[in-house]
């Protein structure tokens, strides 16, 4: 008796917007996707995802691109599985306050990628952002994708990174949408089944060198200049320590202060804890003037290697551009782990043909639950 011949499923197809170094890729391919074009308007970024993932990421601004252009360049036939992206979010930092955070311009690229979702026709779309764009500053764009996008049912979630397997207190906002043609379930985000700590992600790494060279093994790790005062004053911080440790006569002018609570910002010159998680990376990770970005043991900042990994990037995804550039990619980036944990929650319903309810007969406290999860 012959074998049965075995079933063939057809991977699905990707296409990626605002990638950056394409760390959104690396989940979404993770997850079994076939991502098969990509764009941002960051040269450097553009250069680190093709050399790392695959060359099909182009230079294109998002208001000059039309869906039917994506679809042609991916090579899709059929109707295209999952467009996904995360618009630069610059305008909604929580150092940004006033009314111009609605009026920032790159807010509006949200709207441009609500506009490519609905010209390619996605089956589904991922959609990442910081957390407080699904807060009271972003209802109204929320507001207007949800009309843009009406044909989608769109589930929505916070999540923070140290739940997918990372040593880092991320806040996110993602948007999940699946086509109204398809059978519609609760997507449903797992969970890593241990948490990592600082030492678990960063502490095999050797030091940098100490003439800043890049280390031999490991890409993107070198060490940060600062001056000799300011290696002084951290050699005074202990680990979870910050300013506050440093002796009077060698804190910085807004330090020295009687009312400490006026002396700034809590977590500035903040050393890491082997054993904790590392607050958001942002894209001054590189300084411990700037938060608590301090290494547990060594008087210095963690590397631009460190920050990556513990954004979740592979020890050996080397990153192109100048130290700012690339300072940038890994702070924007969507970490792997949570575009995989994502990824898998939207195959799960694209390839399923037994679903347990759609979202219009799941009970209303129950769509609440699951839209609005907040995974701290």
């Amino acid at each position: 008796m012959s074998e049965p011949t075995p079933i063939k499923i057809r991977r699905l197809t990707c296409i990626e917007t605002f990638s950056g170094a394409g760390g959104m890729s690396l989940g979404l391919r993770k997850a079994g996707f076939d991502v098969r074009f990509a764009f941002d308007l960051n040269p450097a970024a553009v250069e680190t995802y093709n050399k790392n993932i695959a060359p099909h990421c182009h230079v294109l601004d998002a208001k000059n691109v039309k869906g039917d252009f994506l679809l042609k360049q991916a090579g899709i036939t059929d109707r295209l599985d999952l467009l996904s992206g995360g618009p630069p979010c610059q305008g909604f930092s929580k150092q940004r306050r006033g009314a111009h955070l609605l009026s920032d311009e790159r807010n509006r690229l949200v709207l441009e990628y609500a506009r490519l979702v609905k010209e390619t026709n996605a089956r589904s779309f991922l959609f990442e952002n910081v957390e407080i764009f699904g807060q009271k500053r972003g209802e109204d764009l929320i507001q207007e994708i949800r009309e843009e996008l009406s044909s989608y049912t769109i589930f929505t979630f916070f999540v923070c990174s140290s739940n997918f397997g990372l040593a880092q207190k991320r806040g996110r906002f993602i948007m999940i949408g699946i086509s109204n043609d398809e059978e519609v379930d609760v997507p449903v985000l797992e969970f890593a089944r241990a948490k990592s700590t600082v030492k678990d992600i960063i502490g095999m790494l050797p030091p940098p060198p100490d003439d800043y060279s890049e280390h031999p093994l490991f890409p993107n790790h070198i060490k940060c200049k600062i001056s000799k005062l300011n290696e002084e004053r951290f050699s005074h911080v202990p680990p979870g320590g910050g300013w506050k440790d440093i002796p009077m006569y060698l804190r910085l002018p807004c330090h020295q202060v009687t009312d400490v609570k006026k002396g700034g910002w809590p977590d500035v010159y903040g050393r890491l804890e082997w054993h904790g998680h590392c607050p958001t990376i942002t894209a001054g990770f590189d300084s411990f003037t700037r938060g608590r970005y301090g290494h547990p043991e060594e008087h210095r900042a963690i590397t631009l290697r460190e920050g990556a990994m513990l954004q979740g990037f592979p020890d050996n995804f080397r990153f192109y551009g100048t130290r700012q550039d690339i300072r940038l990619q890994i702070g924007n980036a969507v970490p792997p782990p949570v575009a995989s944990s994502a990824g898998n929650a939207i195959t799960r319903i694209l390839l399923s043909h037994k679903l347990s309810a759609t979202a219009s007969q799941f009970p209303i406290e129950a769509q609440q639950k699951f839209n609005q999860q907040v995974l701290f």
